[in-house]
């Protein structure tokens, strides 16, 4: 259950330090020059764990950081395991760049920062697996540039109904333990994601979506009129029109719009994740098959307001068997908002994986959205018996509804070596492996169609990545990746 993020991050990324959750004033960040595309070159000890497919021969793939890589400045940092939600900037202290990433098993998030030519040269954690509580799965980096407020890590908890979603300020110290973080106006919620759109979308406005990851999830909007409080605002769930909604998901069908709207939960701040759940069951909000990611279309016409989600998808026990009302093998929703109201709009399936069972998307999970591309990675821990691939990054074309393809998870099933030391168990398993964050960083360093992916190779495991964020806590010992891919379109 790793989940995303699509965070995207602008070069010149507005930032400050402040404290609370009204923010407002910044200060100019350190931008970069240009990285030449020679020097996105292996940074990693380990080589990559993904392959391109058929129709993109010409990606490039190099490795960013692995976990048995040796930072220079903190020889003893160990990237964790599940490195999943995460933001890419410019280090806004000096030169070079600082990436921030979720490692969800250890409830952790890890701080790296990297020089001009994106070699990783020292990490820390800033939550450990106390401060954090819950797993942290998808996240978003807000900034002032693109939401009119941050920078803040939002990064939503998924351990049950009563996890809370954190806004962590990436350029505090270190504050590993701190549990005040957590926002009350967002809801309890077994949480994927909790991403504000542009602050273009509807000026004057904060609105941010989250996703809920569970067997009768929603998709959520917290709505403010003043941008960047995220105190004071008013909380919905998604439902569908008219005298008797439907809440059942497969109620809907691929090339049918549907109207929608956001209606509002009651006492949201003292309400158990228990009684929000009740609420959507009382108001027949749609109770969709764990709402895992977020993202939204970036430029062009009403970019912010097209907004792109995740149902992955949930089976019986066996594992072959639907349940009733829910997709099995997951789609992919597009929710078109009103130009002038963000509790409108028309909702629609644009990729569905009944529509060729095991052969095209199987549980999908994260989610990054360009502006003509929609992104999809695939949840590689459903173990879905009648699955016929390993784990894959699709790519939607927006203009021709056309779905391809383009990026596997490379097992190397046949290397003796290769599979003593990331695949000892379940080996010939399809889909044991997922992905983390897709994150379009061709802005930051300045090389178009540059995408930094996070990885989670579940079998790959060694005693020495036990405790990576020193916690004593998380008894997980995988190893994790994270790659940086060229020549995506965008």
């Amino acid at each position: 259950m790793s989940k995303n993020f699509q965070l995207t991050a602008k070069s010149a990324m507005a930032t400050m330090v402040c404290s609370g959750l009204l923010l407002t004033n910044c200060t100019t960040d350190h931008t970069n020059p240009p990285v030449a595309p020679s020097q996105i070159v292996d940074r990693s000890v380990n080589e990559s764990l993904i392959k391109s497919l058929d129709g993109f021969s010409s990606l490039k793939i190099t490795t960013l950081i692995s976990s048995d890589d040796v930072l220079p400045d903190s020889p003893d940092f160990i990237y964790g395991a599940q490195p999943d939600g995460g933001a890419f900037i410019n280090n806004p202290n000096g030169s070079g760049y600082m990436m921030i990433n979720n490692h969800e098993i250890h409830r952790s998030v890890s701080r790296v920062y990297l020089d001009n030519q994106l070699k990783p040269v020292k990490g820390e954690y800033i939550v450990d697996f106390e401060g954090g509580q819950w797993r942290l799965c998808s996240a978003t980096l807000a900034t002032k540039e693109e939401h009119g407020f941050g920078p803040l890590f939002l990064t939503a908890g998924e351990s049950g109904a009563e996890s809370m979603t954190h806004a962590i300020d990436i350029l505090a110290p270190a504050d590993k333990k701190n549990k005040t973080r957590t926002v009350a106006a967002f809801g309890k919620w077994s949480a994927e994601n909790a991403v504000p759109l542009p602050k273009d979308a509807f000026p004057g406005k904060t609105v941010i979506i989250i996703g809920e990851d569970d067997g009768d999830g929603q998709l959520v909007a917290y709505v403010t009129e003043t941008v960047g409080d995220l105190n004071n605002g008013k909380l919905y769930a998604l439902r569908r029109t008219g005298a008797t909604p439907s809440p059942v998901e497969t109620d809907m069908a691929k090339g049918t719009v549907y109207d929608v709207e956001f209606v509002p939960f009651d006492d949201v701040k003292t309400s158990t994740g228990a009684e929000l759940q009740q609420q959507t069951v009382d108001k027949k909000m749609i109770q969709f098959a764990r709402v895992e990611d977020v993202d939204y279309k970036k430029g062009g016409h009403g970019a912010g307001r097209n907004i792109y989600f995740t149902a992955t998808g949930v089976s019986q026990s066996d594992k072959v068997t639907p349940v009733a009302g829910k997709t099995m093998w997951g789609r992919v929703y597009h929710l078109s908002l009103n130009d002038t109201d963000p509790l409108k709009g028309k909702l629609e399936i644009i990729m569905d994986g009944a529509d060729d069972p095991g052969n095209f998307i199987v549980n999908p999970d994260n989610i990054c959205v360009t502006e003509n591309y929609v992104y999809v990675q695939e949840d590689g821990d459903s173990f879905y018996r009648d699955t016929q691939h390993d784990g894959r990054i699709w790519q939607y074309t927006m203009a021709t509804k056309m779905s391809k393809p383009m990026i596997e998870m490379n097992h190397r099933r046949t290397d003796a070596a290769f599979n003593a030391k990331y695949n000892p168990t379940n080996f010939l398993k399809l889909s044991s492996w997922e992905y983390g964050a897709m994150i379009d960083i061709s802005d930051v360093i300045g090389v178009p169609g540059t995408f930094m992916i996070n990885l989670h190779p579940h079998t790959w495991v060694d005693d020495k990545f036990l405790d990576v964020d020193g916690s004593g806590l998380s008894t997980n010992k995988e190893g994790g990746q994270t790659v940086i891919v060229q020549g995506i379109p965008r």
